[in-house]
């Protein structure tokens, strides 16, 4: 919003103020003349031709236009019964203007569709994971490869870049099966078989963007499957499906306490160029509610872990989905879309749900590993 003023009203009508002499199309002065007369002969204005309506003139900001008529003050608006203006115009009356009404603060989606939704997704999760672990594994991989068409057809409808589904979504589920399956080292084997397979079937099209699509090809498949293989790591262990909720848990915390303090007293922006809604206050509360959620997470759910391994946990969360969050909404900005899908209603797309997700497994899986070892 621009607080600067607009300036003072213009001083002079149409005519001219009284006093200042005659302008174009002003009463002569004497007694013989006619007004009628004035009315009939008085030159019409030249006005320039005005652009259509859409352009930069047509903004809302208040200012005054640059071409068609001249606009009269509101003090020498009013005419005489023939017409031309009056001399001794009466003063506008002050009328009470409305008071604004309050604007109530909306978090712009459909709240009931998103919490049935959470829900489902919920109920899905910790059904497949304590009922068939294996069951989870082919959850992740059915979001990575939803997550990588979201991905892929967005870059191709915004930018024109064609990274290969096929070759990502084959070597993206076989990405976090060899994870589970084979572990790191697995992961990393099926990483690099992906990036060559993205390589080779680009190579069957024109070359004309061959460099930007194969390089998109590459960074969607580490940034989608391979940071979600760590997902399937954490499963591995003993008590992998309670590291899992841990990871989940405190990624949801984090959110919802960054999205809760922010709403309630959120003032000054966290990063207003990429997510103008994050707010530092929001930060603060996504650090304190993940920190809290992760002392007690490490203290009762994980084997051998203590409450200040906890804390730390929770603060890496924290951070971690944050910058997560932030990254995809970078990317949502130079695509210039507001959500990656519609599949989820309340959410967004897949894509949508894994921002804060994927950065945040390796962090998770790495510190667990750290503070009680690899179970």
């Amino acid at each position: 919003m621009n607080d600067s003023p607009w300036g003072a009203p213009p001083q002079t009508g149409y005519w001219g103020p009284p006093g200042q002499g005659p302008v174009q199309g002003a009463a002569p002065a004497g007694p013989a003349y006619d007004v009628q007369q004035a009315q009939h002969t008085r030159p019409m204005p030249i006005v320039p031709d005005v652009p259509a309506q859409g352009g930069d003139q047509d903004d809302d900001r208040g200012t005054a236009r640059l071409s068609g008529p001249p606009v009269l003050d509101d003090a020498w608006q009013q005419t005489t019964p023939h017409g031309a203006p009056s001399q001794n115009p009466e003063p506008m009356s002050d009328a009470p203007q409305p008071a604004p009404v309050p604007q109530k603060k909306s978090a712009g989606r459909d709240l009931g569709a998103a919490i049935g939704v959470g829900v489902g997704l919920g109920v899905v999760i910790v059904a497949s994971l304590f009922i068939v672990k294996a069951a989870f594994v082919g959850v992740v991989a059915v979001a990575v490869v939803v997550g990588l068409w979201e991905l892929t057809s967005r870059l191709r409808e915004r930018k024109n870049i064609k990274a290969p589904l096929v070759p990502l979504a084959v070597g993206g589920a076989a990405m976090v099966v060899a994870g589970y399956v084979r572990g790191v080292e697995g992961a990393w084997v099926a990483m690099a078989l992906t990036a060559l397979a993205v390589l080779v079937w680009r190579m069957t099209e024109p070359p004309e963007g061959y460099l930007k699509d194969v390089t998109a090809g590459v960074f969607a498949a580490f940034y989608v499957p391979f940071l979600a293989t760590f997902v399937a790591l954490m499963l591995t262990a003993d008590d992998g499906p309670l590291r899992v909720v841990t990871f989940l848990l405190l990624t949801v915390v984090s959110d919802t306490g960054a999205y809760a303090v922010g709403w309630r007293f959120g003032k000054h922006k966290l990063a207003p160029r990429i997510s103008p809604g994050k707010t530092r206050e929001g930060l603060v509360g996504a650090v304190s509610f993940a920190m809290v959620a992760g002392a007690l997470c490490m203290q009762f759910l994980i084997d051998d872990g203590s409450w200040w391994q906890g804390l730390v946990l929770g603060f890496a969360v924290a951070a971690s989905a944050t910058l997560g969050d932030l990254g995809e909404s970078m990317i949502k900005r130079d695509l210039g879309i507001k959500d990656m899908g519609t599949l989820l209603p309340g959410h967004g797309g897949i894509m949508d749900r894994l921002d804060s997700l994927l950065p945040t497994a390796p962090v998770v899986w790495l510190l667990l590993v750290l503070f009680v070892g690899a179970g």
